[in-house]
């Protein structure tokens, strides 16, 4: 079963505590939290603020995505907020390394993400140094796009490599992640569905929830 993971961003804000505790209530493993800063990607989300008094209510791990520039300076701060793990992107990271090692030394599990059109070969060098890795199958930056069909075939060669090298290493996917699809990507190496207007916008949020769980390779 994969590990689900709804997102914030796709929440009614003005009803927070109510959907933390919607998925408190949930067979939904993690919380997905995007940070946006308008720079990296062509949107703001959240930040800080809102992360902490997220963390006040959810008992889930937080898995915070950060679609941001210099990612480094602020890391520290999202561990007081109450990150589990910090997800940073392969595209603004050149001294990627350092920004794993600045993670894992916080205590928070480390991963990287890549967009569309960044390749999974160029990870070879980190990924022994990863909790997992995110593909996304949409460009970031919006909710509710449509799947990148291409994003099966790098989740398949992205399972290749980890498992040729025998690593322990998750692959999570995100961007359209739909009922639907979820099965072809579990089946294609995926090991965590993260799921926004899919789990949020539905009528039944928990059964949707349980539907994402119950899919198996």
């Amino acid at each position: 079963m994969p590990i689900v993971a709804p997102s914030l961003l796709a929440a009614n804000f003005l009803k927070l505590e109510e959907e933390c505790k919607m998925v408190n209530s949930s067979e939904a493993d993690w919380l997905h939290l995007d940070v946006m800063d308008g720079q990296f990607v062509p949107n703001i989300s959240f930040g800080i603020p809102v992360i902490e008094q997220v963390k006040k209510v959810i008992t889930k791990f937080c898995d915070v995505h950060l679609m941001i520039e210099t990612p480094e300076n602020l890391v520290p701060a999202f561990k007081k907020a109450g990150a589990d793990s910090i997800i940073v992107h392969y595209e603004v990271c050149p001294n990627l390394h350092r920004n794993i090692q600045q993670i894992k030394e916080l205590g928070m599990k480390p991963a990287v993400a890549i967009n569309p059109h960044t390749p999974v070969f160029l990870l070879e060098d980190i990924l022994a140094d990863l909790h997992h890795v995110l593909i996304m199958t949409v460009n970031p930056g919006f909710g509710g796009q449509k799947f990148i069909q291409h994003s099966l075939e790098k989740v398949s060669a992205l399972r290749k490599m980890i498992d040729e090298r025998k690593l322990d290493v998750l692959i999570e996917v995100d961007g359209g992640v739909t009922v639907e699809n979820a099965s072809s990507l579990v089946n294609a190496g995926a090991d965590i569905l993260v799921a926004g207007n899919t789990v949020f916008s539905s009528k039944d949020p928990l059964q949707t929830i349980s539907q994402l769980k119950a899919v198996s390779r």
